[in-house]
């Protein structure tokens, strides 16, 4: 991230993704990691895990990542509503889970004049979310051009619009035309990572 000034860049918190998560999506993704955690890295897993023996109480389990799984799911909606920490991992972890949506969609963002960091960039190191969207990228037109881009690729319109927000290190709070976002921020576009399902 350096040189740049965080004092003139606004971030929410990761935590904030869940104004924009349907409930049922939240738990979705939430299960969806924590079903293959097998499947991450060392370094993921247990950055997890750790959120996980941190954040959970279960009866009976001085180690709460050791829960069953269905307990462990249940009990982790609460922590992410409210722990960017949390969050960052679980999005994290759902992140490297889609390495072929991870590559369409900032395929996609970089041919439509979007500012990203490289993928392999560890997005729960940054401080939030950026609130500057573009105006003209809602979720509804990303959508729509993701599934004219990759027309045989079945993603869910949640998971693009996930996959757009943590790429991009973005919620869309405020809405700004893309010439006045460039000429505000410079290069600071780059300096988020996003995680959202519209609401």
């Amino acid at each position: 991230m350096g040189g740049m000034d965080n004092s003139q860049v606004q971030f929410l918190p990761f935590a904030a993704i869940n104004n924009f998560m349907l409930p049922e999506y939240r738990l979705q993704v939430i299960s969806y990691v924590l079903n293959r955690l097998d499947q991450l890295t060392g370094e993921r897993r247990g950055a997890i895990n750790g959120q996980l023996k941190r954040h959970l109480q279960v009866p009976g389990f001085r180690n709460s990542a050791q829960a069953p799984l269905p307990i462990k799911i249940k009990n982790s909606v609460a922590p992410f509503e409210r722990s960017s920490d949390f969050v960052a991992q679980i999005l994290s972890g759902w992140y490297e889970l889609h390495p072929v949506l991870l590559e369409q969609v900032n395929q996609l963002l970089v041919e439509r004049g979007w500012e990203l960091l490289p993928v392999d960039t560890d997005r729960a190191k940054l401080p939030g979310f950026l609130t500057r969207w573009p105006k003209k990228e809602t979720f509804e037109i990303v959508n729509a051009a993701f599934h004219a881009r990759f027309p045989n690729e079945p993603a869910e319109d949640n998971d693009v619009s996930l996959m757009t927000v943590w790429l991009s290190g973005r919620l869309p709070y405020e809405l700004v035309e893309t010439d006045e976002e460039s000429e505000e921020e410079g290069g600071e576009a780059a300096a988020g990572s996003v995680a959202a399902a519209p609401a």
